[in-house]
């Protein structure tokens, strides 16, 4: 059970977790998907870059050019960023302008956020589109006590780093609203190991979340959020006056009605992204999106419950003035069962009708059994694909003959055991292949005035294997143990596919000294991965030492500090680019 703080007003008792890893709500420790949560207390842990809460998911890397702002690739089991999709409070925030439609994790801060959940394997029967890996869910920080209450926090670190962040709201029977503004700002470091000029940034940043249940069958709400910031990169290994302005805007309005035993939602959503690059081979990239959706969800009897849906999306690109668009509209459903109380079942079935290819159909089932009251085994298959971005279908190096979406399976079986109170221990053996890919290369298809080249459809396959285990454990009371290691196969017509460590280990221990005083130390150890073009060629193992602390002043006031990368371990993740040194952090968060 999750319960809120009582901090002068009615303490609001949560229910166990509930995730949206299909179109039907159900229990974070029934489903039979694979999804792993990183929550409010973990993320802040982490520091201000997302990223770092995010690297300590089993199953889940990242590589990067640079610090705060740099570009910053999430990979779900050897799989990179345009195979995982990304949702910010309910929006699709991946940009429909890039090359390769995903979205930028580089600039992705912690200040607002109260969970992400990383939903694991294909799940293009769901959500689509750019979810072959899996998809990154995120929610941005919400009321949990009645009446008006909130959150601030300030942080100072090095690199001249500095954080502020407010959140406030106000929750009753009926209304709930949240608001959350922040801005970061830091003077950054030398990126390129070439040279030594430092590479900054700075964003601000508002979250908006708001729903009212106007009658008892009706509740009308909306979400929305805005970034908008400044980073500093060096285009090459000669030239480091690069710098790239981003704003991001995106809201959704949604109503739900509620008629017997039927809920239906529709919802409205639009995101727009604006990057400009003043001395760019492309200045201006402008990406939008728009999405009304349609779903009706219900038991059909005790055991059995139905979803159905369509929704029509609309993406729209413009570089330098050239225009790109298309749509597409799509069905879907899922039914989930539990024809006995330790099994739950459920089959999700999608269509993608699209605007200037052949439609696609995807499908995935999942199931979990209760072995008994501590074992649990998790089992999921799935079909899946990429579309094409407008970039490779309409861009200046599409070719003559129109791309077709890649397609995907994946497969995964997992078992959890729980002693009881104290902790549990997880492992998932893990499967994907992926064909018909589109890649960059010459041929008859490329146009006469595409000397270099351009997108057309490959030979072979992209496949990726593995296994995760993770495990916790409440050593005493007041010491806890944690851990994950994730092996990972992923290679491209049998060729390692860069940037993918095969071994990826972390262990956590914390410590309660007091009543008021937690220390933490953690460790990564990442191991084989390669880089390159052409010729690959190994990346130096590391391992990276993290120390935390955090003193509770009065029970709505708390100081903490950091040391990361105590050791002053020289790393990269990306070949060429450093990952930061040495790093010291502190700061003072309240509650009220």
């Amino acid at each position: 059970m999750v319960a809120a703080q009582d901090l002068g007003g009615t303490v609001i008792t949560l229910e166990d977790i509930v995730v949206f890893g299909g179109l039907l709500p159900t229990d974070l420790e029934t489903t039979g998907a694979t999804i792993d949560v990183v929550d409010a207390e973990d993320i802040q842990r982490d520091g201000i870059a997302a990223t770092a809460a995010l690297a300590d998911v089993p199953g889940v890397t990242v590589s990067g050019n640079g610090g705060l702002g740099g570009t910053a690739t999430v990979r779900i089991r050897g799989l990179s960023g345009p195979y995982v999709g990304v949702r910010i409070d309910g929006i699709d925030v991946a940009d429909p302008s890039a090359p390769q439609t995903s979205f930028n994790f580089g600039t992705l801060t912690t200040g607002s956020l109260d969970r992400i959940a990383v939903v694991k394997g294909t799940q293009s029967a769901v959500y689509g589109s750019d979810a072959i890996a899996g998809v990154v869910e995120i929610e941005s920080w919400r009321p949990e006590v009645s009446g008006v209450s909130g959150k601030a926090q300030l942080e100072v670190g090095s690199f001249e780093t500095r954080a502020a962040n407010l959140s406030f709201g106000y929750l009753d029977d009926r209304a709930e609203l949240a608001v959350s503004v922040g801005r970061v700002t830091s003077e950054g470091y030398p990126v390129r190991d070439t040279d030594d000029e430092d590479d900054g940034f700075e964003q601000n940043t508002l979250n908006l979340f708001a729903a009212y249940q106007v009658s008892d069958t009706i509740r009308l709400g909306v979400s929305g959020l805005w970034a908008d910031g400044t980073a500093e990169f060096d285009r090459s290994a000669t030239a480091s006056s690069g710098e790239i302005d981003e704003t991001r805007r995106g809201l959704r309005l949604f109503g739900e009605v509620q008629t017997g035993a039927w809920l239906h939602e529709l919802s409205f959503s639009r995101f727009e992204t604006d990057r400009f690059d003043a001395e760019g081979f492309t200045r201006e990239f402008l990406g939008a999106r728009d999405t009304v959706e349609y779903l009706a969800t219900g038991d059909l009897t005790s055991t059995m419950s139905l979803a159905l849906g369509a929704d029509w999306t609309e993406e729209r690109a413009e570089l330098d003035g050239d225009d790109y668009d298309a749509s597409n509209a799509a069905v879907f459903a899922e039914l989930k069962a539990t024809p006995v109380e330790a099994l739950e079942l459920s089959l999700t079935l999608r269509y993608d009708d699209y605007s200037d290819f052949d439609g696609q159909l995807s499908g995935r089932a999942a199931l979990s059994y209760q072995l008994n009251d501590a074992t649990l085994v998790r089992a999921s298959l799935g079909t899946g694909y990429r579309a094409p971005s407008l970039y490779e279908r309409f861009g200046p190096y599409a070719g003559s003959t129109p791309l077709d979406p890649e397609d995907s399976l994946s497969f995964d079986l997992g078992v959890e055991h729980s002693y009881g109170d104290r902790g549990s221990v997880k492992a998932t053996l893990f499967w994907a292949e992926i064909d018909n890919l589109i890649g960059f290369g010459t041929g008859p298809n490329c146009l006469s005035s595409q000397a270099f080249g351009c997108y057309i459809q490959t030979d072979g396959t992209t496949e990726t294997s593995g296994i995760e285990l993770s495990g916790s454990y409440a050593i005493t009371d007041r010491l806890r143990l944690s851990g994950a290691y994730t092996l990972t196969n992923t290679e491209n017509n049998g060729d390692r596919v860069v940037r993918v460590p095969r071994h990826d280990f972390a262990l956590a221990l914390e410590a309660d000294v007091t009543d008021r005083l937690q220390v933490g130390v953690n460790m990564t150890r990442v191991a084989d991965a390669l880089d390159g073009f052409g010729t690959l060629t190994p990346l130096d193992d590391y391992t990276v030492w993290d120390v935390t602390a955090r003193y509770d002043i009065t029970d709505a006031a708390s100081v903490y500090g950091a040391i990361d990368n105590i050791g002053d371990e020289s790393y990269q993740t990306v070949r060429g680019f450093n990952a930061p040194e040495r790093t010291i952090r502190f700061g003072i968060e309240t509650t009220f």
